[in-house]
């Protein structure tokens, strides 16, 4: 007869192993995304006493601190809250944190993210900023890149380190993808923004570089070495949860934005379409044919 001992005693073990192994990966401190606590930004405003603080999450640092002031002073935000604080941080994991539980009372996203969560009937997010859509190019210093698999395979590429982005990050994995290169084998470094990107590809730090072309790179590079990777992708949209019909914050935020977009040094962030009528009461979703 077999001793059935040793094996009940590895059984028991095996479960208690389990058990240990499913408790700790579903720990409530698991749930806590570390760059939702680790990288944000925040003012008061003058209602000292109000205890609401208006939520925002965006894709990067630098558009975190542009927008952080101009939200501060804004009146109707001063009236309303009594505190904002800015996240960012482009992984998509962040994005469902903040969008499908609703943390977020303003976010910068993608409108087929918002239709995927379904957050625009969950937590009624409206559109009130939106960028136009765009094209995606490879961008060299000393050549035209080519599309072609034994091309990039000695080459330093620069990506954006968000993986949401199209033009830095999504569009050109996809073609490596069609290319039958393996991402993991590419000599590939990953940057904080699009702005970081050129100052690199300029340094000579990087061979090239995936993302959109504004007037301002005519500058610093030659549009005799770009070459298109997609035309005519969407551009990206804020979206500000209106469980009430707070007409008047989604003029002011769109106010705040179209501000910020308009100092930007991008002509791509001159061609901004406004959501809202804010001219006049009543203010009102401006109805659109998409």
């Amino acid at each position: 007869m077999i001793n059935k001992s040793p094996v009940v005693l590895v059984l028991l073990l095996s479960i208690l192993l389990l058990w240990w192994l499913t408790t700790s990966l579903i720990s409530k401190n698991e749930l806590v995304l570390e760059p939702v606590l680790q990288y944000s930004t925040s003012c008061k405003t003058r209602s000292v006493n109000n205890v609401n603080t208006l939520k925002i999450h965006v894709p990067v640092e630098s558009l975190a601190h542009q927008l952080i002031v101009k939200t501060c002073e804004n009146e109707v935000v001063n009236r309303q809250f009594g505190a904002v604080s800015i996240y960012w941080g482009g992984s998509l994991a962040e994005q469902i944190e903040f969008l499908a539980k609703g943390i977020a009372d303003l976010v910068l996203t993608k409108d087929n993210i918002i239709s995927a969560m379904m957050a625009d009937s969950t937590h009624s997010f409206k559109p009130i900023v939106g960028y136009p859509a765009y094209s995606a190019f490879f961008i060299s210093n000393t050549e035209k890149p080519r599309l072609e698999k034994a091309y990039f395979l000695d080459k330093h590429i620069g990506l954006l380190d968000y993986p949401t982005s199209r033009s830095g990050h999504i569009l050109p994995k996809q073609l490596f993808k069609r290319l039958d290169l393996d991402v993991t084998a590419l000599h590939i470094s990953y940057f904080s923004s699009h702005q970081k990107l050129r100052d690199k590809l300029a340094a000579g730090e990087v061979d090239i570089i995936s993302s959109y072309w504004s007037d301002y790179d005519d500058q610093r590079f030659s549009k005799n070495y770009i070459t298109p990777i997609a035309n005519n992708v969407s551009g990206s949209r804020w979206y500000l949860k209106m469980n009430e019909d707070n007409t008047e914050l989604a003029c002011a935020l769109q106010s705040v934005i179209s501000d910020v977009a308009q100092a930007r040094t991008s002509n791509y962030f001159e061609g901004i379409e406004q959501y809202w009528q804010c001219q006049h009461a009543p203010y009102h979703l401006i109805e659109r044919e998409e």
